[in-house]
């Protein structure tokens, strides 16, 4: 059981960490680079859409489970056939990412009217395979029965509203990746721990993938996610909470993308992220009024630091600790 655990976990590391450097190559090769949006000067000199090769090895790491679990154990239970709907959603999320990455952020992308209507596409396999507990306790209401509107609403809407707003904190070298680390092994834990040990394999596979991904999308960048891993990664926050019924620990911890969205939505979705950086690459509020997390931390970093000098990787830390912080509230409060 030890060895079916840690292969997919193993294998998702190590295929990310060997096709990432060959991914930056044939993208300065093809010419798929983007600008570092955060450096002055910057040129498109940026490897693109490296997301989908952290995708594909996470999609490679689960296959491996479930063969392995088929073969050795001869286990056919209702998992697998979770495991498959998750990589279904997954993968139709890559595609669509793709596209979007390939259509180019820069001349506005895709629509936001079709991401949300492809986004709800993506999600019918978890809800056709009926998963789930439609029964929840929620404050001030108590135990309320949501029955067949729990699967054919609540579980569009929980992929959905994870796959749009993940995307919205973004912009910042290893932003996305160490994000998507600290909420996964958190959420791997939770599963672990309720007895959803399968799940927690799930997860940590991801995890497994992104780090290997985050040596090469760390400060100074030599390749971006895009839109194929920030969809992804959203996507797995929600159906793991669907698939291991800890919706409301879930929902906490994405706490800071509730704030993100609230603050985005304050420029109609439009303003970006990015500061406005300076000759030695340090950072100014790139508007005059907060539109994001990156931009509140940008605005605190510059009250707080001596030099009164903010850097990329500053922003990154502080928003990382934040969420830190947000899964300690929720260990104390939930667990």
């Amino acid at each position: 059981m030890e060895f079916i655990t840690l292969l997919p976990i193993i294998v998702s590391f190590f295929v990310t960490f060997f096709f990432i450097p060959l991914w930056i190559k044939k993208a300065r090769a093809r010419g798929f680079l983007w600008k570092d949006m955060n450096k002055y000067e910057s040129k498109e000199n940026v490897a693109a859409s490296g997301g989908i090769v952290v995708v594909l090895s996470f999609v490679l790491g689960i296959l491996i489970y479930i063969g392995v679990k088929s073969f050795l154990t001869e286990s056919q239970d209702f998992t697998i056939i979770s495991m498959f709907a998750l990589l279904t959603v997954i993968l139709i999320l890559t595609i669509i990412g793709v596209i979007d990455d390939l259509w180019g952020w820069t001349t506005g992308g895709m629509s936001k009217k079709w991401r949300l209507i492809l986004a709800l596409f993506a999600s019918i396999p978890i809800i056709v395979i009926n998963v789930g507990e439609s029964t929840m306790n929620l404050p001030f209401f108590g135990v309320v029965h949501f029955g067949i509107f729990y699967p054919l609403f609540l579980i569009p809407l929980g992929i959905v509203g994870a796959t749009t707003t993940y995307n919205f904190l973004a912009g910042f070298n290893g932003l996305e990746t160490s994000q998507g680390i600290l909420i996964l092994t958190f959420l791997s834990f939770v599963a672990y721990i309720t007895g959803s040990a399968w799940l927690s394999v799930v997860g940590m596979t991801m995890v497994a993938s992104l780090i290997a991904f985050y040596i090469f999308n760390k400060y100074p960048a030599k390749v971006f996610p895009g839109d194929s891993l920030t969809w992804s990664v959203g996507a797995l926050i929600a159906i793991m909470a669907i698939l291991g019924n800890f919706e409301k620990i879930a929902t906490f911890v994405f706490i800071p993308y509730f704030i993100e969205t609230a603050l985005k939505s304050r420029g109609k979705l439009e303003k970006q992220s990015f500061g406005k950086p300076n000759k030695d690459n340090s950072l100014e509020l790139k508007y005059n009024k907060i539109y994001g997390l990156t931009h509140l931390s940008i605005y605190i970093l510059k009250k707080i630091k001596p030099s009164k000098k903010v850097y990329e990787k500053d922003v990154v830390y502080l928003i990382n600790v934040f969420q830190l912080l947000i899964i300690l509230i929720a260990f104390v409060i939930f667990l």
